[in-house]
């Protein structure tokens, strides 16, 4: 689910705080990273795959594995979901959290683009949040003079609206 601010944005899609935030913090962008429709056919392959695979041992045994092998896989697709969320005090991409102040520039990458920075481009030192079902990449260069980090890479659905909220400095 994403957040960017549009003129027909209903108050649910405002800026929303944590808790872990301080009061003045307004989020600027939010967007959850969540599997795509089709992720989900992988849910119902396993469960199938778990009930043919029993069913010869014993139809019981081959239903209950297949709803706990299906069920298993579409809490782990949930649970592997991420957040990237924008405040004036900082970028959070999962668990990985910047100051604003050590985020430097941001390029969007859509198409063959992708391909290029994920993969002859690509410095290993980079923090990389990449979904398969998610194409786009953005990339936010990292300014922090002690930090080896050159540079985080992740997929979001709108990197050009990432790249307006960062390029507007607080």
């Amino acid at each position: 689910m994403s957040h960017p601010a549009s003129s027909s944005a209903s108050p649910a899609d405002g800026p929303r705080r944590s808790s872990s935030e301080r009061p003045g913090a307004g989020i600027l962008y939010e967007e959850k990273l969540t599997p795509a429709w089709w992720m989900w056919l992988l849910v119902l392959f396993a469960a199938v795959v778990a009930l043919i695979a029993l069913a010869p041992i014993d139809l019981w045994v081959a239903g209950a594995a297949a709803v706990v092998v299906g069920g298993g896989t579409a809490v782990a697709l949930v649970a592997s979901s991420t957040t990237i969320v924008v405040t004036d005090e900082f970028l959070r991409v999962g668990r990985a959290r910047i100051e604003r102040r050590f985020v430097g520039e941001a390029e969007a990458f859509r198409g063959d683009d992708v391909r290029r920075v994920r993969g002859p481009e690509l410095d290993g030192r980079a923090f990389m949040n990449f979904r398969a079902s998610v194409g786009p990449v953005v990339r936010i260069r990292i300014t922090d003079p002690v930090d080896p980090t050159p540079y985080w890479l992740t997929s979001t659905r709108h990197p050009e609206r990432i790249v307006e909220v960062l390029s507007a400095r607080p």
